[in-house]
C-alpha cells in the first residue's frame, strides 16, 4: 500500500489529493509515495475522547515531508508519544487496522481500515 501525496504540473504537492490544485487550480496528475520518506513533526496532541473503535489515548501529529523542494503536510496517528518532540523525525509505518472495524460502524465493508501511522526515528 502506498501513502500518496498528489502533485500538479506546476510542482505543488498536497496530501490528500484534490481534483484541482489548491495553489494554482491545475489538475493534479501525479502521485508521490511518502511511505519510504522521513518527515518532521510540526505539532502533535493527544486525544482522550475518541470515537468508537479508535484507540484511547490517540496521539495525532501533523508531519511535514519534503518533496523536491516543496513541503507537504499530513495528519496522522503516532505509534507512540513517548519522547516525541516538535521537530523530531518520524517515518510512516503501515498498519492493517487503524480502527476497530467492529466498533459501531453500520457498514464495515464501506470503510478502509488500513493506513499509516508515524513512528519516531
Amino acid at each position: 500500500m502506498s501513502f500518496d501525496a498528489h502533485r500538479c504540473p506546476n510542482g505543488h504537492v498536497t496530501y490528500p489529493g484534490h481534483t484541482r490544485c489548491p495553489e494554482c487550480g491545475e489538475e493534479q496528475t501525479e502521485t508521490v509515495d511518502l511511505a519510504d520518506r522521513t518527515g518532521t513533526v510540526v505539532t502533535w496532541t493527544t486525544s482522550t475522547a475518541t470515537p468508537p473503535g479508535v484507540r484511547e489515548p490517540n496521539h495525532l501529529a501533523i508531519v511535514e515531508f519534503e518533496v523536491q523542494g516543496e513541503s507537504v503536510r499530513a495528519l496522522g496517528q503516532l505509534t507512540t508519544a513517548d519522547g516525541v518532540e516538535i521537530g523530531d523525525d518520524v517515518e510512516p509505518v503501515y498498519e492493517e487496522e487503524l480502527r476497530d472495524p467492529e466498533a459501531g460502524i453500520r457498514e464495515p465493508d464501506s470503510q478502509a481500515w488500513d493506513g499509516y501511522r508515524f513512528e519516531p526515528v
